[in-house]
């Protein structure tokens, strides 16, 4: 029997139970949901996942490179491609801790280095991906700063520009031909108020970036959501922001163990977030754990917070979805905290790490409906969910973490009573709902502390 089977055969069709580490899946009221994946590719280092505007292929961060994966019969992927060794004969190469990839047409992005503490050449990728089994690098951007995570559309690239300074949205052009990088634009919290300079750069990294219809969603940690105009790529514009603190109180914190425990503890903590496509919605999930001390356990785990922007200068909170149960909610614990999602035609796919992946049905924002919840944490932990063809299948990738199997997972969608776009005449997702991915807790070397991400690889060795 291959592994793929295996996976599909072992454990993986009993109901999803509170039982920590049972597989299976929870029935939501809408419809009886698949009780068991459809397929599994294994690819050692996989981190963030996207997916063809057509759903035929998935792009893979992983690592040490990406991969490409066709997932034309989602029972059976295959892997198309996977480079590695990117840049190698760069001074400073090759290319380490590639955490994010974006599609948009034929066009792929590659960034890295993720974290702070790499002396890995710090870079942009554009690649032609229109041959999946031979993909070819265009152009190679060098920042002068790290990247964790970014955005693509067909003529601009968003890259998440923490230089621990400003840390703020450098909007890239991709020329007439798509085949260049070239700044155009850049934006940060510094230029709607100075007094954000006062506040540790940690506590207002600039996470993660989407863009639904000229709107830039900005997951800037603690400092909160923030909407930006970028229709003009050469001038964006502030829009509106919801936060949970003012930075004056931010900036009183100035101890270092006081920064890291409001760095890992909410509320604030913003690490992904989108707008739907017609910009009534903002969805903001919160990457949060809890802290234990010798007396007591503060904060809480992180989930996903529903906002409304009838008003866009000043979004409403109407609803919440909460974490999964863990055992342990703490960072050395069991990671049920929230990641990254996506939103299509009022349906969110979001993972969960070891809590699994879930799928909701918001279009009442005000009563998150759940139709489906599969959990195995004993195999899987997951950073991001993503429609593959929506009412026939859903991605998920799936790290390494904690032992568990690095890879892209399929699912079976649920129907509903939606009407999905027709996927020939449909825009890349990079162009409308893409969801894209999460840091965990980079923390700058300044702080004297390893952020959750470059913690949980460097820690992995002596996880239990």
């Amino acid at each position: 029997m291959n592994r793929r089977t295996y996976l599909q055969t072992v454990g993986i069709c009993a109901g999803l139970s509170a039982t920590i580490g049972q597989a299976g899946a929870t029935v939501g009221s809408r419809s009886d949901p698949p009780s068991d994946a459809l397929g599994f590719l294994e690819v050692e280092g996989t981190t963030e996942a996207v997916v063809s505007a057509d759903g035929e292929m998935v792009y893979l961060a992983t690592t040490d490179g990406y991969a490409i994966v066709d997932i034309q019969d989602p029972t059976d992927p295959q892997l198309r491609a996977h480079e590695t060794g990117l840049l190698a004969t760069h001074e400073a190469g090759p290319m380490e801790y590639i955490y994010d990839v974006k599609v948009a047409g034929d066009r792929l992005l590659v960034v890295g280095p993720a974290t702070l503490t790499s002396d890995a050449v710090e870079a942009a990728l554009l690649v032609d991906v229109s041959e999946p089994e031979s993909p070819e690098t265009l152009t190679v951007y060098e920042t002068g700063y790290h990247i964790h995570n970014c955005y693509l559309t067909e003529t601009h690239a968003y890259l998440c520009a923490n230089t621990m300074a400003e840390n703020g949205l450098s909007i890239v052009s991709l020329g007439d031909d798509r085949d260049e990088l070239r700044e155009v634009g850049y934006w940060s919290v510094l230029e709607y108020d100075e007094v954000w300079e006062d506040v540790a750069p940690i506590l207002r990294y600039l996470h993660d970036v989407t863009v639904t219809n000229d709107v830039a969603c900005l997951a800037y940690w603690d400092a909160g959501t923030w909407l930006v105009d970028v229709s003009d790529p050469s001038n964006p514009t502030y829009v509106g922001h919801v936060s949970d603190h003012e930075p004056e109180a931010l900036a009183e914190i100035t101890n270092q163990a006081d920064i890291r425990e409001e760095q890992t503890t909410l509320p604030g903590n913003s690490h992904y977030a989108v707008t739907d496509e017609q910009l009534d919605l903002l969805i903001v999930g919160r990457e949060a754990w809890t802290i234990e001390t010798d007396s007591e356990r503060r904060g809480d785990v992180g989930g996903i917070d529903i906002y409304t922007l009838s008003d866009p200068t000043a979004p409403e909170h109407v609803s919440s979805i909460d974490a999964p149960p863990t055992p342990d909610p703490t960072s050395g614990g069991t990671w049920t905290t929230a990641h990254n999602f996506e939103l299509r035609n009022g349906i969110l796919y979001s993972s969960w790490y070891e809590g699994g992946v879930r799928v909701h049905d918001i279009s009442e924002p005000h009563n998150p409906d759940e139709l489906y919840h599969w959990r195995n944490d004993d195999i899987a932990s997951f950073w991001t969910a993503q429609v593959g063809v929506q009412q026939e299948y859903f991605v998920a990738s799936s790290t390494g973490i904690r032992n568990t199997d690095a890879g892209v997972w399929l699912f079976e969608d649920l129907e509903t009573d939606i009407e999905p776009p027709s996927t020939e005449a449909s825009e890349s997702p990079a162009e409308t709902t893409d969801g894209v991915p999460g840091f965990t807790l980079l923390s700058a070397i300044s702080a004297g502390t390893v952020g959750a991400l470059g913690w949980k690889y460097y820690t992995k060795e002596s996880d239990p």
